[in-house]
C-alpha cells in the first residue's frame, strides 16, 4: 500500500503536453511574422518612392481638386447627358450597344460593369480570372434582372491573349446574330506594382497592364468600333499622378522589365505615373487622328480621372499604411467608394459624340486640363510611333 501511495503523486508530474507546445510554436511563428512584417513596412517606409507616393501624390491631387474648385459657376463646364433612347439603335441596325471594360472584375471596373448595364448597354466583362469574372457577372444579374453580360478571360500583358480575344468576341457577336461592332471600350485595367516583374515578353508587368496592354487592345477593336454604325468611344482611365511627371524621355527600352532589373529598387510609382501619362498621350493622339480624318469619324475618345477611390489597386503596399493613408483621405473628404469614383468614367462614356479629347474629372460632366505635358504634340506622335513599332514587332513574333 505504502508504494502505491508513494508512486501515486509521481502521476501529477508529467511533462508538458502536446498542446502546450503546439500553442508555444504558434506563438513563436506570430511573434516572428509580426516582426517580419515590421521590418517590411520600415523598409518600404525608407523608400524614395514611399516618400514619393506621400508628398508628391497628395499635392497633384490637391491641385486637381483647385483647378476643379476654380472652374465652379465658369459658363464653360461641361455636363452629364444620358444614354440615347434604344430605340435609335434598332433602326442603325444595332440591337443593343456593346461595351468593353477591362479589369471589370472589382472596384471601379465592376461599378461601370454594373452601372452601364443599367444604362442598356450590353455589357462584356474582360479580366484574368474566370471565378472572379463569373461571380461579378452574378451579383449584375442579382441586381438587374434585365441585365445583358458576357465574359471573357483575357491577360492584359499577354499581346496573344489580347489578339485572341477579337477572334472571340468577332464570333460571339455572329453567333448571336448582333452587328459586327463595339460601341465603346473602357481600358481600366491597372495595377500598382511595388517589385518588378516582367510579362512573357520581357516587358515590365505594371507598363504592360497599365498602359500598353490598353494601346494593344485599342488598336485590336478598332475596327469594331469604326465600323459601328452609331457613334462609338473609347475611354482611358488615367489618374492625376501624371501631374509629377515634368521631363519624360519616351523610348522602347522604357517598356522593358530588364531595364529596371538591375535597379537597387524599383521606381514603382515613378512607372505608375508614366503608365497614366502614356494614356493621356495616347487618347490626345488619337483624338488628333480622328479629327484629321477625310470622312466623319464614329469614334470619339475620353480619358478620366476617377480621384482617390478605395479599390484593391493598393493591396501590394504594406495593409497598415495602405489603412493609414485612406484614413487620412476620408478625413480631408477625398476618399470615393467605387460606386462614387466611377462617376467620372461614365461621364466619359456618356458624354455627347462631339465631346472628344476631354479630360473628366469629378464627376457631373466636370472637366478640367490635364497636365501640360500631356498635351505635347511632339511627345504623342513619338509614342504613338514606338508604341506601334513594338505592336507590329510582337505582331509578327
Amino acid at each position: 500500500m505504502k508504494e502505491k501511495l508513494q508512486r501515486k503523486p509521481s502521476l501529477n508530474k508529467s511533462p508538458p503536453t502536446s498542446g502546450r507546445r503546439l500553442r508555444h510554436r504558434h506563438l513563436r511563428m506570430r511573434i516572428k511574422m509580426v516582426i517580419e512584417d515590421l521590418c517590411r513596412v520600415i523598409r518600404f517606409i525608407c523608400t524614395v518612392e514611399f516618400w514619393r507616393m506621400t508628398v508628391l501624390w497628395p499635392l497633384s491631387l490637391l491641385l486637381s481638386q483647385y483647378m476643379l474648385l476654380r472652374q465652379v459657376g465658369s459658363s464653360h463646364k461641361s455636363r452629364s447627358y444620358p444614354c440615347s433612347e434604344s430605340s435609335k439603335f434598332m433602326r442603325n441596325g444595332v440591337k443593343c450597344r456593346v461595351c468593353v471594360i477591362t479589369g471589370a472584375t472589382s472596384g471601379l471596373g465592376a461599378a461601370a460593369a454594373h452601372a452601364l448595364s443599367r444604362e442598356g448597354f450590353f455589357v462584356v466583362l474582360v479580366g484574368r480570372s474566370s471565378e472572379l469574372l463569373s461571380k461579378t457577372m452574378l451579383e449584375i444579374r442579382e441586381q438587374n434582372e434585365n441585365a445583358q453580360v458576357k465574359a471573357f478571360i483575357v491577360d492584359m500583358t499577354s499581346f496573344s491573349s489580347i489578339t485572341k480575344s477579337k477572334v472571340s468576341l468577332q464570333q460571339w457577336l455572329l453567333e448571336n446574330d448582333m452587328h459586327p461592332s463595339v460601341q465603346l471600350l473602357i481600358n481600366n485595367a491597372g495595377i500598382l506594382a511595388t517589385s518588378t516583374r516582367s510579362t512573357s515578353y520581357g516587358l515590365d508587368e505594371m507598363m504592360a497592364t497599365n498602359y500598353f496592354g490598353a494601346f494593344c487592345l485599342t488598336q485590336v477593336l478598332l475596327p469594331l468600333l469604326m465600323s459601328s454604325p452609331v457613334p462609338s468611344r473609347i475611354v482611358n482611365v488615367t489618374s492625376f499622378t501624371h501631374r509629377n511627371v515634368y521631363d519624360v524621355q519616351v523610348d522602347n527600352m522604357f517598356f522593358y522589365e530588364k531595364r529596371f532589373s538591375k535597379s537597387k529598387q524599383y521606381p514603382f510609382a515613378q512607372i505608375y505615373e508614366y503608365s497614366k501619362l502614356y494614356l493621356l498621350l495616347l487618347t490626345h493622339e488619337l483624338h488628333s487622328q480622328f479629327s484629321m480624318m477625310e470622312y466623319r469619324c464614329p469614334v470619339s475618345i475620353n480619358a478620366a480621372d476617377p480621384g482617390v477611390v478605395r479599390t484593391n489597386i493598393m493591396r501590394e503596399v504594406p495593409s497598415c499604411l495602405s489603412s493609414l493613408a485612406f484614413f487620412a483621405l476620408k478625413l480631408l473628404g477625398l476618399l470615393q467608394c467605387p460606386d462614387s469614383g466611377v462617376s467620372s468614367t461614365l461621364d466619359a462614356a456618356l458624354a455627347p459624340p462631339d465631346a472628344s479629347g476631354l479630360y473628366f474629372y469629378g464627376g457631373k460632366g466636370r472637366t478640367i486640363d490635364p497636365s501640360a505635358l500631356s498635351l505635347d504634340p511632339k511627345l504623342q506622335k513619338k509614342l504613338w510611333t514606338i508604341s506601334s513599332d513594338l505592336f507590329k514587332e510582337l505582331r509578327h513574333a
